[in-house]
């Protein structure tokens, strides 16, 4: 599974959905939606791009990587 944690961060770095979605030029209810997933959603690189640069981050502060053996055994 690829945990997708833009809200954790976003939370860390005390951004607004409203904030973050000026930056990226998107609407409020796009981040609100990007937001709301545990697991990573269906996007491009544009759009992750942008969240990186707007929340001024690396990849790997917004996905991670949990074996399928990992969330088995919680």
């Amino acid at each position: 599974m690829v945990r997708w944690k833009l809200r954790e961060l976003m939370a860390r770095k005390k951004v607004t959905n409203r904030a973050l979605a000026d930056a990226m030029r998107m609407h409020e209810g796009s981040i609100s939606r990007l937001k709301a997933v545990d697991e990573m959603p269906k996007t491009d690189g544009k759009t992750l791009s942008k969240l990186c640069d707007s929340l001024q981050c690396q990849l790997d502060e917004l996905i991670e990587y949990i074996s399928d053996e990992a969330v088995a055994s919680k």
